[in-house]
């Protein structure tokens, strides 16, 4: 009977270990809805995407004090259901790199690279011209006791861009990272000029005018990807971290989107969606913070010097020149 029992135990607790296996390496927040903060304080998925009537599914614009905004194309578009009337044809200066956002008609024809990853995200996340009040400015995972312990400071984290011109920030752009069309691969020095060369870190093939392949190709990459991967400039299941401009095939014109960086709809897990065949990363799931798209854990610390913690590795799959493997170190893995 106690060998029945002692059984019945062990196989109990190998179920509830398997249960909280969220990962393939790392350890991070479990249990909690990956949609996380943009749960949108109980509005789920409407709050984006309104089923019906675009914004006015949500009540109409929810700006303090502002006009009756009107975009006669809301909710055309991915059904997203916040009004961006007060960002088209707005230019940002992101850190330096000039974005002019897209008119009304370009958005939702030539330009809805832009309109997806760009302006549907500062319709809540800008801080000046779109600034509503559905955003409370501070981090979710911050608010609710959810970050590491230790690693971050006490005062709220923002959440808004353009924000904080008052720190002597003329901009209020100029310190957040860039985006748009002047944030390219051939910026980054990732491919060179007229669709790049062998020499390049990375191969892009276009095809039909579309990003249809995006591989390591330098030997620094190549050696980067086996000890990382490149999840943001890889993208997801459905489309690529970069987009092209308009009516072009010079791979070195592809840039960067909020959506490079980050799936608005995974607060705290990464899965590899197939494309990084040879990477680290490759049909794993790892723990992340921040809606990040990739591996990015800041709980992980920084204990074993002899590993590259991935909230690093995260950054160097753009800035690969500041990589282990950009000076021949091929030995450092990476701590998830």
């Amino acid at each position: 009977m106690k060998k029945l029992m002692l059984a019945i135990f062990v196989v109990l607790m190998a179920a509830t270990f398997a249960a909280a296996q969220t990962y393939t390496s790392g350890t991070g927040l479990s249990g909690y809805d990956v949609l996380g903060a943009h749960n949108n304080g109980g509005r789920g998925c409407a709050g984006c995407h309104a089923p019906h009537s675009g914004a006015a599914g949500g009540g109409g614009n929810a700006a303090t004090n502002a006009a009756a905004f009107n975009d006669p194309s809301s909710g055309a578009n991915a059904l997203f259901g916040q009004d961006v009337t007060p960002l088209f044809g707005q230019t940002f200066s992101f850190s330096g790199y000039a974005e002019s956002l897209p008119s009304q008609s370009a958005a939702y024809t030539t330009n809805t690279d832009e309109l997806r990853d760009i302006m549907m995200c500062l319709a809540c996340h800008d801080g000046q011209i779109a600034k509503g009040q559905m955003m409370t400015g501070k981090s979710w995972e911050q608010a609710n006791g959810l970050l590491p312990l230790g690693l971050y400071g006490t005062r709220p984290i923002p959440t808004l861009l353009g924000n904080d011109s008052s720190d002597g920030n003329s901009s209020g752009y100029a310190n957040d990272h860039p985006v748009g069309q002047a944030a390219t691969l051939g910026a980054l020095r990732l491919v060179s000029t007229n669709g790049g060369s062998a020499s390049d870190p990375l191969k892009v093939t276009i095809t039909n005018s579309a990003i249809s392949a995006i591989v390591p190709q330098s030997a620094e990459y190549v050696a980067f990807n086996a000890n990382y991967g490149f999840p943001a400039i890889a993208g997801d299941a459905y489309e690529y971290g970069v987009v092209l401009p308009p009516g072009t095939s010079d791979a070195s014109t592809a840039y960067l989107t909020c959506r490079t960086c980050h799936n608005q709809h995974v607060m705290y897990v990464y899965k590899e969606p197939g494309k990084q065949t040879g990477s680290a990363i490759a049909g794993g799931t790892y723990p992340t913070y921040f809606f990040v798209n990739g591996p990015y854990n800041p709980g992980a610390g920084n204990n074993a010097p002899k590993m590259a913690a991935s909230t690093t590795q995260f950054c160097r799959q753009c800035h690969i020149d500041e990589s282990n493997e950009a000076f021949g170190i091929n030995s450092v893995k990476t701590l998830f």
